[in-house]
């Protein structure tokens, strides 16, 4: 009797991926809030590797532009700035309104997705995590995008999808009320992809990323 062949197992990240994960989801999370000057023997610490791993972790952060190296003294971690904010809004408006009016002859499908992806963020928000909230957040508006049918649109967009989370996750946990008003507007655009006006939906579209620009220069 033959026994299956058991299936190759993936090779573990090496250290310096480990670091740059957790670093980077530090970082996305607020845990290194912008401003923050870390240095390199409290990486290693945390993570339990050399500096040699987090020297390169850090290199390639640098190169994604979310820390500053600093020589003998560490990494400062970049603050998201007024005009980050500006710019991922401004490219935020132009794909998201694009790609809403492309799906809007799909739109039974589309609801269905949105649908779902509503439900867990008021699974996560009533349990409380704001993680996964913003991740269910970010999945909805991913998932309009990606109906379009562009896939160098939805590249773009994903592209941002780092700056997106970093500012989305500092806008649930700062924001007093802001999950709820997310969870309403998100409903409000469910409700205009059940009626038959294009310029409904496209008003709810726009009204939501406008109302978050308004809470992240809040927060700047």
């Amino acid at each position: 009797m033959t026994h299956p062949t058991p299936a190759p197992r993936a090779a573990a990240p090496s250290a310096a991926e480990r670091v740059y994960r957790h670093l980077k989801r530090s970082i996305l999370e607020q845990v290194y809030p912008g401003g923050l000057l870390i240095s390199e023997g409290e990486i290693a610490e945390a993570t339990g590797v050399s500096r040699t791993p987090v020297r390169e972790a850090l290199l390639r952060l640098e190169a994604e532009g979310l820390v500053a190296l600093y020589p003998k003294r560490g990494a400062l971690i970049r603050p998201v700035s007024a005009g980050e904010v500006a710019d991922v809004i401004e490219a935020r408006r132009l794909v998201e309104l694009h790609a809403a009016e492309r799906v809007w002859p799909r739109r039974a499908a589309l609801r269905a997705d949105l649908a779902r992806w509503l439900d867990r963020m008021r699974e996560a928000h009533a349990a409380g995590d704001v993680t996964a909230l913003m991740a269910a957040d970010r999945a909805f508006h991913a998932t309009v995008v990606e109906a379009a049918g562009n896939e160098i649109l939805a590249e773009l967009y994903h592209r941002l999808r780092d700056r997106q989370l970093r500012m989305g996750e500092a806008s649930f946990r700062l924001s007093p009320g802001w999950a709820e008003v997310a969870l309403t507007e998100h409903a409000a655009q469910l409700a205009a992809l059940d009626g038959d006006d294009l310029r409904v939906w496209l008003d709810s579209v726009g009204a939501h990323i406008d109302n978050a620009a308004t809470v992240l220069r809040t927060l700047g």
